[in-house]
Order: C-alpha cells, then sequence, then structure tokens
C-alpha cells in the first residue's frame, strides 16, 4: 500500500495536512523531506516585481525547454566527455 499526504515538520513532528482514509493505527511511514519551492529573490539580487517580470519573458521558451529532444542536454557535459573519448 503506498498513500501520499502532504504535512509540515514543526517542533520534532509531522502535522499531516489530511488524515488518510483506510489506513490503520500503527502503520509504518517513511518521511521524506522535501525543500519549498520558494526561491530566495533577495539572495539572487531581484525583487518580486522583477522576478514576474523575468518569468513572463521567458514563458515563450517553455515549450522548447520541456520538449522530449531537449532531455540530450540534460547530461551535457558527461555526453560531450563520452564523445571526445570514442
Amino acid at each position: 500500500m503506498l498513500i501520499s499526504v502532504e504535512g509540515v515538520y514543526r517542533h520534532g513532528r509531522v502535522e499531516l495536512a489530511e488524515n488518510p482514509n483506510n489506513v490503520p493505527e500503527g502503520t509504518c511511514v517513511i518521511v521524506t523531506f522535501v525543500r519549498s519551492n520558494e526561491i530566495d529573490l533577495e539572495s539572487q539580487g531581484i525583487n518580486r516585481e522583477q522576478a514576474q517580470a523575468l518569468r513572463a519573458s521567458l514563458a515563450t521558451f517553455s515549450d522548447d525547454w520541456n520538449s522530449p529532444e531537449m532531455s540530450v542536454y540534460d547530461n551535457y557535459d558527461a555526453a560531450k566527455s563520452n564523445d571526445r573519448s570514442g
């Protein structure tokens, strides 16, 4: 059985966003900590308005970036070094 439920880690405990249905008390769990999707804009030298403008200007490229053919660039450096050694 695999059930995913979001939650928050606070004061050494995990607080679930919702109670899962049909899960018996005492069921073993695995907790995976994920980082927030938020980016510290200040550390990048921009504010929220600048980030919104940047995102809007780059949106036209998203179809290209997300196309299956672009996966070749996921490990570009490794592929390039293999090309030279072969």
